[in-house]
């Protein structure tokens, strides 16, 4: 069993903060903490966790992270943040970060692109607020659908101080068994040295009801051939993993899926690269 560090968790409670888009997911419209983390993850070498912006009222962005550095307190897995940033804003982004900044395991910054009509990952105000980022030594994560990826890499090119990387790698039409034009589109991302990808979120972009590992295997293999197993890193989306799988059955399913690989490369996979990409101590 491989020491764990999970690139990829979310916390919420909807009694605190609020979440318009858990209305429409009942089945994980309650309170995912800590302590419902580590029943899940139960028996697994569970070491350290990055937390990811939850998708809270844009408002509440700031009052999330001092929540979440409130969890870390009695969950030292708690390692980093990686917190909302209205970055389209240009007006009030400085102030923004400089307050993100005080918050010692803000380590990256999430503003959701899969939601967003065509062109807005290449506005120029957009392009301009992810830059900004290299500045206070900020990485971006990409959370979009498999179509705009080739927006994405235009974004990519254009912040070449910044380090990216993309969710759930880039969220391919598993259900169709689709991989055109995803798998092109990736191979040209992968040009860009500066992004790193997640190896997550695959089991709710598949038939929620009917996946099977050996359907998600093609978009696994084609992600670590063409980013190579130092650019990829372990995430579990939890809870949203829910929806689909539990915890344990996307564990075993990347393990099963990396495991033609050497001891060093799954360690790569599973922990090494997201220590270093997100600075984890």
């Amino acid at each position: 069993m491989p020491a764990i560090i999970d690139s990829h968790v979310h916390f919420w409670q909807p009694a605190h903060l609020r979440y318009e888009w858990l209305a429409d997911r009942p089945a994980i419209n309650r309170p995912h903490q800590p302590a419902e983390l580590s029943q899940a993850a139960a028996g697994l070498d569970l070491q350290q966790i990055v937390f990811v912006q939850a998708d809270c009222a844009p408002e509440e962005g700031l009052k999330e992270v001092a929540w979440v550095s409130e969890l870390a307190q009695n969950e030292p897995r708690i390692q980093a943040i990686v917190a909302f940033a209205p970055l389209e804003h240009e007006a009030e982004m400085p102030a923004y970060l400089e307050q993100l900044a005080r918050f010692p395991l803000v380590k990256g910054v999430r503003r959701l692109i899969q939601s967003e009509g065509p062109g807005f990952a290449v506005r120029p105000n957009f392009i301009r607020g992810v830059r900004r980022l290299a500045e206070f030594n900020f990485s971006f994560d990409i959370c979009i659908i498999h179509h705009q990826l080739a927006e994405v890499r235009q974004l990519v090119a254009a912040c070449p101080d910044v380090s990216f990387v993309l969710d759930h790698c880039g969220k391919p039409n598993i259900k169709e068994n689709s991989q055109e034009p995803w798998q092109t589109d990736l191979t040209r991302l992968t040009e860009n040295a500066h992004v790193a990808c997640k190896l997550s979120g695959l089991v709710t972009e598949a038939d929620w009801s009917v996946w099977r590992p050996e359907a998600l295997k093609p978009y696994i293999d084609h992600v670590l051939t063409v980013f190579g197993c130092d650019r990829v890193m372990f995430g579990s989306d939890w809870p949203v993993v829910e929806l689909a799988a539990t915890y344990q059955q996307w564990v075993q399913t990347a393990i099963r899926a990396v495991s033609h690989l050497s001891p060093q490369d799954q360690a790569h996979i599973f922990s090494h690269n997201a220590a270093r990409f997100y600075r984890l101590g």
